[in-house]
C-alpha cells in the first residue's frame, strides 16, 4: 500500500467521486467510440491478437480506500475484459483512468515476449501528450495504431486465414 497523508487520501477519494461514468461518457463521445470500435475491427482483421481499450473516469471505492494504482485497476480489468484469454496469449488492454489522467497497457504473455516494456511506456507518453492536449481521439488511435503495428508485425494472420476476433471490439466505457 502506497504511503499518503489523510489529506491526499481524500482529495484523490474526491476526485474520483466527481469523474464518474458520465464524465467519462462526456469525454468520450459516441462518434469517437463507434469510429474506435471500426478501427478495433479492421486492426484485427490483419492479425490474430486481440486489443480492447477501457476509459474509466474514476476507480471504484474499494480501490480508493486502499489506495490502490491504476495499474492494479488495469490489470483487473486486463482480466475481467478476458483479454487474457485467447488462443495466442497476444492480447492487449489499453486502459485510460480519466480521474488520475493514467495511461496503462496491459499485454498478455504472447505479445509480451516480443516487445519491450520501454516500448510500451513510450507509447503511453506520446498518448499522454495528445490528452493534455484535449486530443483524445488522437491519442486512443495513435496507441491503437501502434498496437496494431506490433501484432501485425509479431502475429499476422497467413494469406486467406480469417480473424477468429475472440472479443468484442467496442471500448468499454465505465
Amino acid at each position: 500500500m502506497r504511503m499518503t497523508s489523510w489529506f491526499q487520501r481524500l482529495s484523490r477519494m474526491l476526485r474520483h467521486r466527481w469523474l464518474d461514468d458520465a464524465t467519462a461518457n462526456r469525454l468520450i463521445a459516441p462518434d469517437l467510440l463507434q469510429a474506435l470500435t471500426q478501427r478495433v475491427g479492421a486492426s484485427e482483421r490483419r492479425h490474430s491478437g486481440e486489443i480492447r481499450i477501457c476509459i474509466e473516469g474514476g476507480l471504484p471505492m474499494s480501490y480508493l480506500w486502499r489506495d490502490a494504482p491504476a495499474r492494479e485497476r488495469a490489470l483487473m480489468m486486463f482480466g475481467k475484459l478476458r483479454v487474457w484469454d485467447t488462443e495466442h496469449n497476444n492480447g492487449v488492454l489499453i486502459y485510460l483512468l480519466l480521474a488520475e489522467h493514467a495511461i496503462e497497457i496491459v499485454a498478455d504473455r504472447g505479445i509480451g515476449r516480443h516487445v519491450d516494456a520501454d516500448d510500451w511506456h513510450a507509447m503511453t507518453l506520446r498518448m499522454g501528450a495528445a490528452f493534455r492536449e484535449g486530443r483524445f481521439g488522437d491519442g486512443l488511435t495513435q496507441a491503437l495504431e501502434e498496437v496494431s503495428a506490433l501484432l501485425v508485425a509479431h502475429f499476422p494472420l497467413a494469406e486467406g486465414e480469417a480473424d477468429r476476433n475472440e472479443l468484442p471490439d467496442a471500448p468499454v466505457v465505465l
